[in-house]
């Protein structure tokens, strides 16, 4: 195919490949048409079919830029997330809001940062260092039935998913019985567009009734947490949950809509992106024996395998923005009231900032990836996924000998959040 045709396929497919959860589930064709995107129209104008419009920005630098311009490109205006236009307005008239839940994500200024302050100091690297004894236990233990399982297992089901659930949780304050319910309603608010983790993948086809099995989940959520609320609110615990359900604001408790959405994102975002990192390691280090070698042969490396291993998955596909007010970026005029797409997998791509991007390097340095994002909104547990992958790679990569790919892996399909679902692996110990 020549370069003109590549151009002209690009050009017609973006809108649709940035739009589809489908697509996501094969990202080659995606990274393939974000690079064109960066080289040819960083700040480009998306129309797709059942969205509003939107601009979608690829170049590292440019994101860089707007996040910075957190007074500018703010949260709770419209949709953090892609919607279609019909759940939106379905939304819009069902809240009086265009989000579903009120959390630190949907708010800007002042209030986000009274509402972030909350919960902050738990996740802060000094007040994690206390926890490191107690994550490292949970390791070990994750590493152990993981090489009972007489090297072959998927790693995502029996290492991925749990590791860090359990760390969560009990940071959270949820009781290790209840776990596996977290985990099963987790999967089916992010991997609601995904057939094999939606509650009602025939719902979901159609944006009118999709909202229906996003808010059956959410129910779900809440009335487990309003309980958590009542115990915490009776005997508090050292736990985060006991910071929410007591949590007070210029001397008025938070409503019971805030507390909500605040334990649904610690619950959900507290160990479904770093699941994903972690399985996309090492499905990338059974690609490349040779960086598993280099890795075991040096220790050190393995806090730059953690942030490869960040880039390279990529969890946060994407955030939006609004404008409030008109802004020049890339040579466009970004107009108030414009919808701007923030695509963190572009970014962690760009090859102005990383050298042969496409290519897993355990020993990038610097390694300036976007996956947690930046500004007054970067991920408020980033230190935490830091330091439970550093650990978990710490206490497995010793007891392997190699890894192998033992069957076809598969990505999930969202366009929001998104990682690996399914990595058969074969292993042998040390």
């Amino acid at each position: 195919m020549t370069h003109s045709s590549l151009s002209a396929e690009y050009e017609s497919g973006l809108p649709r490949l940035v739009t589809d959860p489908r697509s996501f589930a094969e990202p080659e064709q995606i990274h393939k048409a974000l690079a064109w995107a960066r080289s040819q129209d960083p700040v480009r104008k998306v129309e797709a079919p059942g969205f509003d419009p939107f601009w979608l920005i690829t170049r590292h630098a440019d994101i860089l830029e707007i996040e910075r311009q957190a007074d500018i490109f703010r949260n709770e205006d419209r949709s953090t997330v892609l919607v279609p236009s019909d759940m939106r307005e379905a939304i819009e008239a069902k809240q009086g809001s265009p989000h579903l839940t009120r959390s630190v994500v949907n708010m800007d200024g002042s209030e986000h940062r009274t509402y972030r302050m909350l919960t902050q100091a738990w996740f802060v690297a000094g007040s994690l260092r206390k926890l490191e004894g107690r994550i490292r236990e949970i390791a070990r233990q994750a590493v152990d039935r993981m090489l009972a399982r007489d090297g072959a297992c998927d790693f995502v089901d029996d290492v991925a998913l749990h590791y860090p659930l359990h760390v969560i949780m009990e940071i959270l304050g949820v009781p290790e019985k209840d776990e596996g319910m977290m985990l099963a309603l987790t999967q089916q608010l992010f991997g609601a567009r995904d057939p094999e983790k939606s509650r009602d993948a025939g719902a979901m086809a159609d944006p009118a009734t999709a909202l229906t099995v996003f808010d059956s989940v959410l129910r779900d959520f809440y009335a487990y947490f309003d309980q958590l609320t009542e115990l915490r609110r009776q005997v508090p615990q050292d736990d985060v949950a006991s910071v929410i359900a007591n949590a007070t604001i210029n001397g008025q408790p938070i409503s019971k809509h805030e507390a909500n959405s605040y334990y649904v994102l610690v619950a959900t975002a507290g160990h479904d992106t770093t699941s994903a990192s972690t399985a996309g390691g090492i499905w990338s280090l059974a690609e490349a024996p040779d960086q598993l070698r280099a890795v075991k042969s040096d220790p050190s490396l393995i806090p730059s395998l953690v942030e490869e291993a960040i880039r390279w998955t990529t969890p946060v596909k994407h955030f939006m923005r609004t404008a409030v007010s008109d802004y020049v970026i890339g040579g466009k005029r970004i107009e108030a009231g414009d919808w701007v797409m923030l695509s963190y997998m572009s970014a962690n791509r760009d090859e102005a900032v990383f050298d042969d991007p496409d290519h897993f390097r355990i020993d990038r340095s610097p390694n300036r990836q976007l996956s947690f994002g930046y500004g007054p909104h970067v991920c408020l547990g980033q230190h935490l996924a830091r330091l439970e992958m550093r650990i978990l790679f710490e206490e497995l990569l010793p007891r392997i000998r190699s890894i192998e790919l033992a069957g076809p892996p598969k990505w999930t399909q969202s366009n929001f959040i998104s990682g690996p679902k399914k990595l058969p692996i074969r292993f042998k110990p040390a």
